[in-house]
């Protein structure tokens, strides 16, 4: 049971896109909850909310190629009291109407759920102008508000849920390319906590996103070499779970990071930050080493900019050598 529903989560292996995650979250909630609106800016096929549009389309708010004025317009909304919850590519939620979000929204701290596809490599043959690289960077730029970055389907549904409950203004990521599913419905998520998939005592392994699935599959490799490789989830970016990052560098010693994000701002930067304030580590980063985005193939391109679970399992080598 799930919010009082039989919800049905993929099994753990099934290569599932987060996009289809959220189809089918977004009309669950809309048959128990009446407090939000999706807000689409005419990329509903893209970004997975179709479902949504055909089943409940009273709940859904069209504004067309007008991402500005659709975050402008969610400010004013969450004031009557309806969580807006607004959907479109990241490179337009997260550039195009940065300052929208960032004036309208987080400075005044409206109830507003940023949701955006389109990010990393995971987008694919859309090529370098839809590959966002920069999302984590500048969201979690902006004072107070959450960032979110769900492994896999399953996660994606119940975190879902728990950015509706949670107050304040909130982005998070929707994957678009089908990726393994790692978790099952009974996870429990929770924001601002990290979540340790595998325990290990030469090295860890910080991942987010789709990095997750990648992080054990390079433990997998690790493991037959002798090494012992922890694995974290850490889904939330900010505020980034400080306990776990300092057990990591203090057990450990060595710490790898994993994202589909550029190396400047992101996951990496994020745990940087606490080892630096709080206890000294060795660290590697696998994510986009500061270049734009290549058309090709989303299970070709890892290994093209160096995010692929080989890459990961590289980085650890290096660390424990």
């Amino acid at each position: 049971m799930f919010d009082g529903q039989t919800i049905e989560f993929w099994s753990e292996g099934e290569q599932v896109s987060v996009r289809d995650a959220f189809g089918r979250i977004l009309v669950a909630q809309a048959a128990v909850r009446k407090d939000w609106m999706l807000l689409d800016a005419d990329v509903a096929g893209g970004t997975g909310a179709k479902p949504l549009v055909q089943a409940h389309p009273d709940r859904v708010v069209q504004f067309g190629i007008a991402e500005q004025n659709m975050m402008a317009a969610a400010g004013g909304m969450a004031d009557t009291g309806i969580i807006p919850v607004v959907s479109t590519f990241a490179a337009f939620g997260c550039m195009r109407a940065h300052e929208q979000f960032r004036t309208a929204i987080a400075y005044p701290g409206r109830n507003v759920k940023l949701c955006c596809s389109h990010h990393g490599i995971d987008v694919g043959p859309d090529g370098a102008t839809a590959q966002m690289f920069e999302d984590l960077a500048t969201m979690r730029a902006i004072p107070g508000v959450t960032v979110i970055s769900p492994a896999d389907a399953n996660e994606f549904m119940l975190a879902f849920k728990a950015i509706l409950d949670h107050d304040g203004p909130v982005y998070m990521r929707i994957g678009r390319s089908a990726t393994p599913v790692v978790y099952s419905g009974n996870h429990d998520f929770r924001i601002g906590k990290a979540h340790r998939l595998r325990e290990g005592k030469d090295v860890s392994i910080i991942a987010t996103g789709v990095m997750v699935a990648r992080a054990l599959e390079a433990a997998d490799t690790l493991a037959k070499e002798g090494i012992s490789a922890r694995v974290v989830n850490m889904a939330t970016i900010k505020p980034i779970d400080a306990a776990e990052v300092i057990a990591c560098a203090t057990e450990t010693g060595g710490i790898v990071t994993a994202e589909d994000h550029n190396v400047y701002g992101g996951l990496g930067s994020a745990v940087a930050e606490c080892t630096a304030q709080n206890v000294p580590a060795k660290m590697k980063f696998v994510s986009i080493q500061d270049r734009f985005g290549k058309s090709g193939e989303h299970d070709e391109l890892p290994a093209l900019f160096g995010i692929a679970a080989d890459d990961v399992a590289a980085a650890c080598r290096y660390l424990v050598g």
